[in-house]
This record gives C-alpha cells, sequence and structure tokens, in this order.
C-alpha cells in the first residue's frame, strides 16, 4: 500500500501543476518504502536528493506562473515553499551527517506537509489559474 494515494481532491485542475504533484508523491512513496526495506544511507540519500531537486523545480514552476499572471498571493505561498526547503535543508543537512535518519517522523511529515499544502494553499491558485486560461 503506497504511503501516500493521489486522489481528485488533490487535484489543482491545472494539468501541469497535477502532474508534478503526482510525482512527488510518486518520490515520497519511494523514499517511504526504501525506509521499510531497510536500504542503505546510499540509497536513502540518493531518493531524498531527487526528491529535493524535483521539489525546487516543481516550487520554480509554481513562481514563475505567479509571476506570469499576477497571482495576489504569491507572497505569502512562497514564503511556505521557502520554510519547506529550510526545513528539508535541515534534514538532509543532519542525514548527511549522520545525525538524523529517515524516520516514520520524517515521512509524516513530508506526507502531512505535501497534503495540506496541495488541499490548502494550492488550491487557493486553482480558480484563479483557470480563469486566467491556464488548466
Amino acid at each position: 500500500m503506497a504511503f501516500i494515494e493521489w486522489s481528485e481532491a488533490l487535484s489543482v485542475k491545472v494539468s501541469e501543476i497535477d502532474r508534478q504533484h503526482k510525482m512527488l508523491i510518486k518520490m515520497i512513496n519511494d523514499l517511504s518504502d526504501a525506509m521499510k526495506q531497510g536500504k542503505g544511507k546510499e540509497s536513502l540519500g540518493r531518493i531524498l536528493n531527487g526528491l529535493i531537486a524535483y521539489t525546487t523545480t516543481h516550487f520554480k514552476n509554481e513562481e514563475d506562473y505567479f509571476q506570469q499572471y499576477g497571482y495576489p498571493e504569491a507572497a505569502s505561498h512562497k514564503r511556505e515553499h521557502a520554510a519547506f526547503v529550510k526545513k528539508v535543508s535541515e534534514f538532509k543537512t543532519g542525514f548527511e551527517k549522520g545525525k538524523l535518519s529517515v524516520t516514520i517522523e520524517t515521512m509524516n511529515f513530508l506526507r502531512d506537509w505535501l497534503q495540506k499544502h496541495i488541499m490548502g494553499t494550492d488550491q487557493k491558485y486553482s480558480e484563479f489559474f483557470n480563469e486566467k486560461g491556464l488548466k
């Protein structure tokens, strides 16, 4: 069973962003599976680095749309992105130094943050982008 399941409740009605969200979910599921299977630090690190890189790309994509379409809540949304990147970067540093490991608490944080962000903050731009022709 997947750690996170995609559902239509997570859709922001913008196909490119939905596709990216599905990829983030897949990557978190891959990290969860690797943790449960007791994969080594190198394997977990590779998955974690990929997740961080893809998240950065996804956030930039959203923020480019904010700029392009003049999204009025861009500043607060970008602050949420920055706070998440800071938290995950701190985790990554601790992981690389051997001070932290991928735990169920880490996985719960990733899942909960992503679901709350998509279903809350991201849903706010759904109608705005759709009205601008972005679907």
